[in-house]
């Protein structure tokens, strides 16, 4: 048995260090590969190293099986896929190897002196670093092509980003697969170019070197900021507590005297934290339930220079290239578990944010104004954050919505941004088709973020909001170049409302829960066009049954309903692309929905159970349905429009908006049926 993806094949993978991380790391690949039979082996040179490791793993295993996470099915299966062992010939035949030793480069190269010549010539080769680049790890390796440096973060089996860092030999079909395979395992992967410290640690330390040197000047104890420090940047822990938690005293004082060089003159490591290193000892942090107290004027100081100091970091890092701006900022809020930077400084204005900036580097000697937040302050504009990315492969434009910690979920800023970046490739003579896609492998969109809905107050804002995502939808259908949309995953409410949208719908194969409009549990009915362009795919009776109960379909329940064309057993994205190209060159039939009125509209509908659902929203929705079937189909979607604003102004529509926000969609909301 075996992985494959995108043309390799996983039959074993190597994970070398059964250290701090180690394990953590063999953990998740046990989750995600074991099912395909895939063999992990642990290897250190340490037995006790390796005895330590195991119990971890299987202590994290069975708490995951306590909680309910795996089943005991799945705990034997991790188990035995894995092996832990002082042998380095185990990992012999590895396809992928893992390096997560001490952050030494002499170490590091010695262990791929001996990996390369143990692996096949195909084999990839990463070192799961922390600082050191890629080209000093690997640069005794004879084959550097298929070498890389992937970082993970604390807790490694838990925290879903890596950096995907090639070195300057490292090959582009090496990284492209790396980022595909890791996106592919759930992972969340951002590519950033080769420096010492990558793109996010330097953020990391960086602001924790920040608070020191409040701590060091006496502003405040270590408690004390380390409490500002959590509430201002909305962190589960401070700083110091970070420090504690991650064992990051060590590398961290190494660290930040490399950056003094490496990246500027203002870092440097603290005196205090050399101490702590001596004495091996932790920082002072709030215990559990501890309550700090601290003057407001204090806070204020401290979340000030804290501010100013993060805001300043991160713009570094961005002016140096390293990666994108819609990365850095999803890599501080998923890797980091910290409100990112970019979105902090529109919310209080970039002018703002560049005083304290300005106010941080006349206090620090060394510490530069980023010229990105200086462009931006002076004229308070915001960032532009995208979260609808664009990569253009030979003339398709491969559009994929990444909001991962939502599952893709869409608010009105995505629909805007949908329609902008629709229209921007409609506009492009080099661009002759579309592809759009979700990121990652669970969903392409989860639904509409509820949030947004439980802010429509009645009925006209209801219908506002509808409107204005009809819009945006609208806007995508209008595009005469083909559309293909790539359901990688699940797509709920708006989600499979954009995609009917688009001329050819496919999907992944054996998806057991594709589509669904689930609107009805929230106690509203679809808003931006579902009622309408459902029944127009797959025929009234079949769209009212879906639309009416709240029943998803799988995939292959799709092909057969005519919601998608087919299911995909390979690359989605791929298989999509050439669909388009097909479409644009005139060797496929081109497939626009039909534009006028349904032909024999009914009088009514079909008798559906919907249980414990809303009738007063039911009622609404039958009349969304079969009255917009009889009109033109931009008309009817105004008309649906109409309806959602109706069912904003029944009591039922916030009972189930709010039992969603309070108890989670499993909870089933006690309608009135008014």
């Amino acid at each position: 048995m075996s992985f494959s993806h995108a043309g390799r094949t996983l039959r074993k993978v190597a994970v070398i260090g059964s250290g701090q991380i180690g394990p953590d790391i063999a953990l998740y690949f046990s989750k995600v590969l074991s099912p395909d039979g895939v063999k992990i082996v642990v290897v250190d040179v340490a037995a006790d190293a390796i005895a330590k490791g195991r119990g971890k793993f299987e202590k994290k295993v069975q708490k995951g099986v306590e909680s309910g996470a795996f089943t005991p099915e799945q705990q034997q299966q991790m188990n035995a896929a894995m092996t832990w062992t002082t042998d380095y010939q185990a990992i012999a035949g590895a396809d992928l190897v893992v390096e997560a030793a001490t952050e030494n480069k002499d170490l590091k190269g010695r262990i791929f002196t001996q990996v390369e010549a143990l692996v096949g010539e195909d084999a990839i080769l990463v070192s799961n670093s922390s600082h050191l680049e890629p080209e000093v790890i690997f640069a005794a390796s004879r084959k550097k092509d298929r070498t890389g440096v992937v970082h993970y973060f604390f807790p490694a089996e838990r925290n879903l980003m890596v950096e995907v860092v090639p070195g300057k030999d490292t090959a582009a079909a090496t990284t492209r697969w790396l980022m595909s395979f890791y996106e592919a395992i759930g992972k969340v992967p951002i590519q950033v170019k080769s420096r010492y410290g990558y793109a996010l640690d330097p953020v990391f330390e960086g602001l924790f070197y920040a608070c020191a040197l409040l701590a060091e000047a006496g502003i405040g104890t270590t408690k004390q900021i380390d409490q500002v420090c959590r509430q201002t940047f909305k962190m589960g822990v401070g700083s110091f507590t970070a420090m504690n938690l991650t064992g990051g005293n060590p590398i961290t004082a190494v660290g930040l005297d490399n950056y003094t060089t490496k990246i500027n003159a203002w870092y440097r490591t603290p005196q205090s934290l050399k101490d702590r290193v001596a004495q091996k000892a932790n920082w002072e942090v709030p215990g559990r339930d501890e309550k700090i107290e601290v003057p407001e004027a204090l806070a204020a100081q401290i979340r000030d220079a804290l501010l100013g100091a993060y805001f300043g970091i991160c713009g570094e890092v961005l002016d140096a290239g390293l990666c994108t701006l819609a990365d850095l900022n999803l890599g501080i809020e998923t890797a980091l578990d910290m409100k990112p930077a970019f979105t902090y400084m529109n919310e209080i204005g970039t002018a703002k944010a560049l005083a304290l900036v300005q106010a941080y580097a006349k206090s620090q000697t060394g510490f530069p104004v980023p010229r990105c937040i200086e462009e931006h302050g002076r004229s308070n504009k915001p960032f532009e954050i995208p979260v609808v990315l664009r990569d253009d492969r030979d003339g398709v434009a491969v559009l994929t919505i990444r909001r991962p910690k939502v599952l893709n979920a869409l608010d009105q800023g995505v629909f805007e941004e949908l329609r902008t970046r629709f229209q921007q490739c409609a506009a492009d003579p080099k661009v002759a088709g579309i592809v759009l896609t979700g990121f990652g492998k669970k969903a392409f969109v989860s639904g509409a973020d509820v949030n947004f809905l439980a802010k429509i107050t009645g009925p006209a804002q209801g219908e506002q909001t509808s409107r204005a995502s009809q819009l945006c939808v609208d806007a995508i259908e209008d595009v005469q170049k083909p559309t293909v949309c790539a359901l990688n995953g699940l797509a709920f409410g708006g989600g499979i409302e954009t995609a009917m949208a688009c001329e050819v719908r496919i999907a992944r194969k054996g998806l057991k829960v594709l589509a669904g409009q689930p609107e009805a549990n929230l106690g509203i009915i679809p808003g931006a066009g579902g009622t309408q362009r459902l029944p127009r795919l797959i025929g009234i009776e079949a769209a009212a049954g879906m639309l009416r109960t709240c029943r998803p379909v799988s995939s292959e329940q799709a092909c057969k309903l005519g919601l998608i064309s087919e299911e995909v057993d390979g690359d989605l994205v791929d298989r999509a692309i050439a669909i388009a190209r097909e479409l644009a060159a005139g060797k496929r039939k081109r497939q626009k929905l039909a534009m006028g009125p349904m032909a024999n509209v009914p009088t009514s509908l079909p008798t559906v159970e919907i249980g414990h659902l809303s009738r007063r929203v039911d009622e609404i929705l039958g009349k969304a349905i079969l009255g917009g079937a009889r009109m033109e189909l931009r008309a009817g979607i105004a008309f649906e429009a109409k309806c959602f604003g109706e069912v904003c102004g029944t009591e039922d529509m916030r009972i189930g908006v709010d039992n969603f926000v309070k108890n989670g969609p499993k909870a089933k909301a006690a309608f009135v049926h008014r």
